[in-house]
């Protein structure tokens, strides 16, 4: 593997933990509705752990309000139970062909918890964006062993000075998610 794969592999492993950070920050609950909070219920539709996504259309006709009309109606009941079991705090109201959830206003206690759990999540993620460059350093090491390579000790300290500037590059979008995602759990 030469230096610029090494970098590539890099850069990808560091992108995917930012991407997997957006992707769970969108289910954090905030003062608003979003169909994000429930679209990866898994709901048992006849025995098989299905997402909600694929068994209803998920609207937000208020602010505060999540409804979720299922394409068939007679999984409606096992969407209910799906919400209630999915520890969202939300609580379901079943009605003939729809869920409607209506959520509550946040108390400053939940604030602070969810403000926590966005916390953790930014640092997992640069848990694995620090582990990606760790990655990266071993094999541009391996690289530098290699004598076919003929690698000089000026090229493996540029290339792990660039994979330094990559690992400050994304932890820095992860702190910029971070700070935004709690001003939105604030906010409202």
């Amino acid at each position: 593997m030469d230096l610029d794969e090494i970098q590539l592999t890099c850069e990808e492993s560091m992108d995917k933990a930012v991407g997997h950070l957006k992707h769970e920050l969108r289910g954090i609950r905030t003062g608003r509705a979003s169909t994000a909070m429930v679209d990866f219920v898994k709901v048992d539709y006849y025995g098989a752990p299905t997402e909600l996504r694929q068994l209803a259309r998920i609207t937000i006709p208020e602010p505060t309000q999540i409804l979720i009309k299922p394409f068939d109606a007679s999984c409606t009941k096992e969407i209910g139970k799906a919400i209630e079991s999915a520890g969202l705090g939300l609580n379901p109201v079943v009605e003939a062909k729809q869920v409607r959830l209506n959520l509550p206003a946040l108390s400053g206690e939940r604030r602070k918890q969810l403000i926590g759990s966005v916390k953790q999540m930014g640092e997992q993620a640069k848990v694995s964006i620090r582990n990606a460059r760790r990655d990266a350093n071993k094999h541009i090491d391996q690289a530098s062993k290699d004598k076919s390579l003929h690698l000089s000790e000026d090229n493996v300290d540029d290339a792990k000075d660039e994979v330094q500037k990559l690992l400050k590059a994304y932890e820095s979008q992860v702190d910029v998610l971070i700070v935004a995602k709690s001003k939105e759990v604030e906010e409202i």
